[in-house]
């Protein structure tokens, strides 16, 4: 396995992990993640759909945003948005 594909692995995973926790911690509002770490769930929804296209991949934002959110976005606003 070459360095780079060893690196893109180790990021996917560590992206992953990074989904997941915020998927976990559905408390924690984008707002507030926006305030403390100037990204949010949105955006990285936003990155995802920017990085599909880039990879020849056809989506729409809101179904980079249900891949982000494990659910559709007007779902999740109404389980878990304050």
């Amino acid at each position: 396995m070459s360095d780079i594909t060893k690196k893109e692995k180790i990021e996917a995973a560590a992206f992953r992990q990074l989904i997941e926790h915020l998927r976990e911690n559905t408390n924690v509002q984008n707002i507030d993640l926006m305030n403390l770490a100037g990204f949010c769930r949105n955006c990285l929804s936003k990155w995802y759909l920017s990085a599909s296209k880039d990879l020849g991949e056809e989506i729409s934002y809101e179904q980079a945003r249900e891949i982000i959110y494990k659910m559709p976005y007007s779902e999740w606003k109404e389980k878990f948005q304050k």
